[in-house]
């Protein structure tokens, strides 16, 4: 069976994903905020590699990029943001729909409810303080049945 990253397209397909959301949370008014003391230039190639390594396919973020702790570092300490959360998985929902992958409605549904879940649980586990996230996370996979590694969701 094939993995969700390679039905998705493989990593040109997490390209255009990840170029399709950055798009469309630069122009939301809430999600932009995120974004507003600057970006790495990278950011939608590495958006990809991430993504691409929790959907099945290579280890390139992890081998190129940095690790869990390191991203979930980069988002916390930031508060509680539900409403954000809300509009990023709408972004992500309609970037989907931007580069083609919501015509196959298995891959669409597999793929918004892998965004949803590390936006509001990965993402969003320590908002008092980047301090708190430990060492030593990995990126979590994510297969067409769900999380198949949470390490990171009993890691407290």
């Amino acid at each position: 069976m094939k993995t969700v990253y390679e039905v998705a397209g493989g990593q040109e397909g997490m390209l255009r994903l990840a170029a399709a959301w950055h798009a469309r949370v630069l122009e939301d008014e809430v999600v932009s905020h995120a974004f507003s003391h600057g970006y790495h230039p990278e950011h939608t190639e590495r958006l990809a590699a991430y993504w691409g390594e929790a959907l099945g396919g290579p280890m390139r973020y992890t081998e190129e990029y940095g690790s869990e702790t390191f991203v979930v570092r980069l988002h916390s300490g930031k508060g509680p943001h539900e409403d954000m959360d809300r509009r990023a998985i709408a972004c992500f929902d309609q970037a989907l729909v931007d580069v083609g992958l919501a015509t196959d409605e298995q891959l669409r549904k597999v793929l918004h409810d892998y965004f949803a879940w590390v936006t509001t649980t990965t993402m969003s586990r320590y908002p008092s303080s980047a301090n708190d996230v430990p060492e030593g996370l990995q990126i979590p996979h994510w297969s067409w049945d769900g999380p198949v590694n949470q390490n990171n969701v009993d890691h407290d």
